[in-house]
C-alpha cells in the first residue's frame, strides 16, 4: 500500500493537491482525525486499496502531535509512506482569506468584524497555526504555494508521488529573487553575479533549457564556478542528510528573471545528481508561463 499525507497552512491548496491525487488514481478522505489513522488504515488493507491520499489539518490540533510515531508505525509496517506539508506566506494566506471572508479554523473572531480586527485576528490565527504545525513540516516535503498556480501545484504534486518513497529524493528549483525566495528551500544560492545572457538579443528571448543560452554559459569561467562549487557542497553533505534520515532536501537557485542562469543551472545539476540520488526539477517562473500558455 501507499499513503500520502497531506498538512500545511490553511488556504495553502490542500484541496488542489487532493484533487491531484485523486485525479492520480488515490483514494482520499479529507479531514481525518489522527486517532484514526490506524483503524482506517487496517480496514483499507481488508478492503485491497492500492493508493490512499489523506489530509490533515490544525482542526486536529490536540492530537496532531500523535502523527509522528503514527507514521513511523505504518512505515514499519512495510507501508510506503509521503508526507507533504503546503506552506505559504503570511501575507498571501490574509489575502486569501480576506477576499474569501472565510473564518480560519483558529480565528476567535467573526469575519464580518471590521476590516482592521478581522486582519489582526487572522494573522494571530494563521502564525498559531504555523506554530503547531512545526514538527509535521519539519519531516515532510515543503512545497510553497504562495505565488504558484493551481495547475503548477498539481504537477509538483503528482512528480513526488512518482518518485521513491525509500530514499532521499533532491529536489532543484529555479526562481527569480524579484518574485521572492521559495519558502520550501532548503539551501538557496544566488547566482545573480553571474553573466547574463539576457542581454544578448539572440539569447533574450530563450530559457536556460535552450542550447544557445546553455551553450553561451558553458563558455563563462564564473559559471562552470558556480557549478563545481554548488555540486561539491552538495556532494559533501548530502550523504549526511540521507544518514540523517533526511527524506527531503530543495536547493532553490535564484536569479533575477528566473529564465536563463538559475534554470541552466538547475537543468546541469539534475543531470549531474540524477544518477545517485531521486532528482526532481521545478522552474517556478517557467512553470507558471507554461502553465498560462496552455490554458491560453
Amino acid at each position: 500500500m501507499e499513503i500520502v499525507l497531506i498538512t500545511g497552512m490553511s488556504g495553502s491548496g490542500k484541496s488542489v493537491a487532493l484533487n491531484a491525487l485523486e485525479d492520480a488514481g488515490f483514494y482520499c478522505v479529507d479531514n481525518l482525525p489522527p486517532e484514526l489513522l490506524l483503524p482506517f488504515i487496517e480496514l483499507e488493507q481488508q478492503h485491497r486499496a492500492l493508493r490512499v491520499a489523506i489530509a490533515m489539518d490544525v482542526r486536529s490540533a490536540t492530537s496532531l502531535h500523535l502523527v509522528p510515531e503514527l507514521l513511523k508505525k505504518l512505515r514499519d509496517q512495510g507501508i510506503a509512506v509521503k508526507s507533504l506539508f503546503l506552506e505559504s506566506t503570511t501575507g498571501t494566506l490574509v489575502r486569501r482569506y480576506s477576499e474569501t471572508r472565510r473564518k480560519h479554523p483558529l480565528s476567535q473572531s467573526e469575519p464580518h468584524g471590521s476590516a482592521k480586527d478581522f486582519r489582526r485576528a487572522l494573522v494571530d490565527a494563521i502564525e498559531l497555526e504555523r506554530e503547531l504545525l512545526a514538527d509535521l513540516r519539519e519531516n515532510a516535503h515543503v512545497i510553497d504555494t504562495s505565488i504558484i498556480r493551481p495547475s503548477q501545484l498539481q504537477g509538483y504534486v503528482k512528480s513526488v508521488i512518482s518518485s521513491r518513497s525509500d530514499q532521499l529524493t533532491l529536489v532543484f528549483e529555479s526562481f527569480a529573487f524579484k518574485r521572492g525566495i521559495p519558502g520550501d528551500a532548503d539551501y538557496v544560492f544566488d547566482v545573480r553575479m553571474l553573466p547574463n545572457p539576457h542581454y544578448d538579443p539572440d539569447l533574450k528571448a530563450l530559457t536556460g533549457r535552450d542550447e544557445p543560452v546553455a551553450r553561451f554559459l558553458e563558455e563563462q569561467p564564473e559559471v562552470v564556478r558556480m557549478y563545481l562549487h554548488i555540486e561539491r557542497f552538495l556532494a559533501e553533505w548530502l550523504p549526511m542528510m540521507a544518514a540523517d534520515h533526511r527524506s527531503y532536501v530543495t536547493v532553490a537557485i535564484g536569479c533575477t528573471g528566473g529564465q536563463h542562469r538559475s534554470v541552466y543551472l538547475v537543468e546541469r545539476l539534475a543531470t549531474g545528481f540524477g544518477d545517485k540520488w531521486v532528482t526532481l526539477k521545478r522552474h517556478r517562473e517557467l512553470d507558471a508561463l507554461d502553465g498560462v500558455l496552455q490554458s491560453g
